[in-house]
This record gives C-alpha cells, structure tokens and sequence, in this order.
C-alpha cells in the first residue's frame, strides 16, 4: 500500500476532500490531507483562487515544506485542481517519489524550468469543457513517458467533490476506480 500526500484544490480542504482521502485509506493507503488555507474553505473556485493569489505561492509552498519535512521520500503525490501543481512541485523538486494522480487539471513540467523525472508514473483526469482546463499544459503532460491522461464528459471541474454543483457521480466513480487501480 502507498503513502500517499494528497493537496487540497482551491476550495480548501472541504468535506469532499476529506471523503476522497477516506476512500483512498479504506483500500489500505496511508494518505496525509494538510490544510494549506488554515481552516479556511470556499465553496466557488474563482473565491478560492482569489485567496489563493492574495497570501500567495512562497507561503503555499513553504506551508507544503513543513508539512513534508517529517515524511518520508517515498510518496505518492495526489493533488486536485490547484493542488496538482503542489503535488507536480514535490515530483519535480524532492528526489523519491513513487508517483502522481491529479484530478481536474494536469500540469506542465516546464512551469518549473524541468522535466518530470524517469520511472515516475502519472495520471490527470479532466473533463472535456472545464473552464479551467488547461489545454497546453495537457499537451505537454502527455509527453511525460507513462503517463494517462483521461479526459471525461461533461463542463464540471471538481466532478468529484460530493456536494459540489459540478459533481458528477458517473464520472467521480470512474476517476475514483481509475486511481484506486493506478494506486494497486
């Protein structure tokens, strides 16, 4: 079973992220959900990138550090929306990493002036008509040797936060399978 490290998007950790981490501990992972906005949760994504770009990304990214410091290198990385960037961030700068699944975005490399390192395997899952799909930056993701990108119907972003007026059951189902397998 892995060790998994999984950041929260821009709604904070919300209930819905709380249940994706349960599942992914019920099948036997040992996953780590730090709360990188203290607390604080939003339920519109524009609010929560707005807080976001106001504390701004040296304070994230040291918040991630410390949460990071007593763990090991051996790490499964999992991140959703704006997390994904936080998860790519520890693959691309911290040496060990067994793999990463991103929900609702992928992510480039060459946002950190890097490439993604070898025998490092990847997912993303989108939706076909997010409005924050990031097109670019999949067309470089694909390029990752090893790595799926699975995009589903549909225009939601956080398909799978329960609750959430872009939940999608079908399609948080199958992204849900989709990790669970990728993780086994």
């Amino acid at each position: 079973m892995a060790e998994i490290l999984l950041f929260h998007h821009a709604g904070g950790l919300t209930d819905g992220v709380l249940s994706f981490a349960e599942t992914l501990r019920d099948a036997g992972h040992t996953v780590h959900a730090p709360d990188l906005f203290d607390g604080r949760t939003f339920d519109d994504v524009k609010d929560g990138v707005a807080h976001a770009q106001s504390v701004g990304e040296e304070v994230f990214a040291a918040r991630a550090a410390e949460v990071m410091a007593p763990l090991g290198t051996d790490l499964v990385y999992g991140g959703m929306s704006m997390g994904g960037a936080r998860a790519a961030e520890q693959v691309l700068q911290r040496p060990g990493a067994r793999a990463a699944f991103l929900l609702y975005g992928a992510v480039a490399p060459s946002w950190w002036d890097t490439t993604w390192p070898a025998g490092v395997p990847t997912q993303a899952h989108v939706t076909e008509d997010d409005p924050w799909r990031e097109i670019d930056a999949e067309e470089e993701y694909v390029t990752i040797p090893g790595a799926e990108l699975f995009v589903y119907p549909g225009a939601g972003h956080l398909f799978a936060e329960p609750g959430h007026p872009d939940y999608d059951e079908e399609v948080a189902r199958l992204a849900t399978e989709r990790v669970l397998a990728f993780l086994g």
